[in-house]
């Protein structure tokens, strides 16, 4: 036997044996040539990462608190009277009551809900069009590519709460939904940019490997190779960005609340509580510190739940 033979028979002997020197079985014989995916170090990074882990206890909480409000005040936050006026704590109000009578806690957590779905909404209304745009200027190249970019150039240029004003403006009506509506449609077309420019690069990247290539050779058209093989790599680096938007549109919401021209009565927002808060603030803090508080939790939780997942999927930081 020569010497390779016999270095190639005693490594593949060790690999046979398990961690004590005894024979290892099938299945640790295969871990052990198991490939490593870009997505198990990810969330080998993410589960190191006590960052991750208290963002996601914040965006669960805040996300079960829009879901079942019940959960965490008894408490009616229409339920107002003005004999309780900037009253303190007491009968369930924690933090006390505002200049209408209504419990300043029970508002805050019933704002989660419209706040929370403004800002999914909007995220998901992002990423369709940055998806469908990044798509096509990324796999069809050249004057597809030169026009949507500049598409992407002009809305890039476009300062979001400053149009988000003005086309709100043009909205006359008061109701509910339509108001919600018409939050998550302006932030949707103008806020979509950066999404898009991410997902074109990823696309660029992806239709150049061998998988792209073996897909084209075997007949795959255009509509197939960018939807079974291109997008699900071009994912990843997307719901990163929209994580962060995510965070960014419930601020441009409550902005927007702020300045009347957003969610109006009857919607519970942060943004109105946080504008009656500011007027009112020398009666009593806690209606504007509540509500400031909520919000800012809220955001900085998406922004920090966004970074972590880009830190842990981005190679160049290992």
């Amino acid at each position: 036997m020569s010497d390779f033979e016999t270095v190639a028979a005693t490594e593949n002997q060790a690999a046979r044996r398990g961690p004590s020197g005894e024979p290892g079985t099938p299945n640790q014989v295969g871990a052990a040539h198991k490939p490593r995916s870009l997505a198990g170090d990810a969330w080998r990074d993410l589960r190191r990462n006590p960052i991750f882990w208290i963002s996601l206890a914040l965006v669960v909480i805040f996300t079960l608190m829009a879901l079942l409000p019940g959960v965490f005040t008894a408490n009616n936050p229409n339920d107002c009277l003005l004999s309780r006026q900037h009253a303190g704590p007491s009968g369930g109000a924690i933090f006390g009551y505002d200049f209408q009578g209504c419990d300043t806690y029970a508002r805050a957590v019933y704002g989660t809900r419209a706040s929370l779905l403004v800002g999914a909404l909007a995220a998901l209304g992002t990423g369709v069009i940055a998806l469908v745009i990044g798509m096509l200027a990324g796999y069809f190249g050249h004057w597809v590519d030169a026009i949507l970019s500049r598409v992407i150039d002009v809305v890039l240029g476009i300062p979001l709460l400053l149009a988000a004003i003005v086309l709100l403006k043009r909205v006359s009506s008061d109701s509910q939904w339509a108001r919600i509506g018409a939050v998550v449609f302006v932030l949707a077309i103008l806020g979509w940019t950066t999404a898009a420019r991410v997902v074109r690069s990823s696309v660029i990247t992806a239709k150049q490997q061998d998988y792209v290539a073996a897909a084209r050779m075997l007949g795959a058209g255009n509509g197939r190779i960018m939807w079974r093989h291109i997008l699900p790599n071009s994912l990843a680096p997307a719901i990163v960005v929209l994580t962060i938007a995510l965070g960014s549109f419930i601020a441009a919401e409550a902005t927007l609340s702020f300045l009347g021209i957003g969610l109006k009565a009857p919607t519970i927002s942060w943004g109105q509580d946080i504008d009656t808060g500011r007027i009112h603030m020398r009666e009593a803090a806690t209606p504007l510190l509540v509500p400031s508080a909520f919000l800012a939790l809220t955001v900085l939780a998406f922004i920090m739940l966004g970074d972590a997942i880009r830190d842990a999927f981005d190679p160049k930081l290992r």
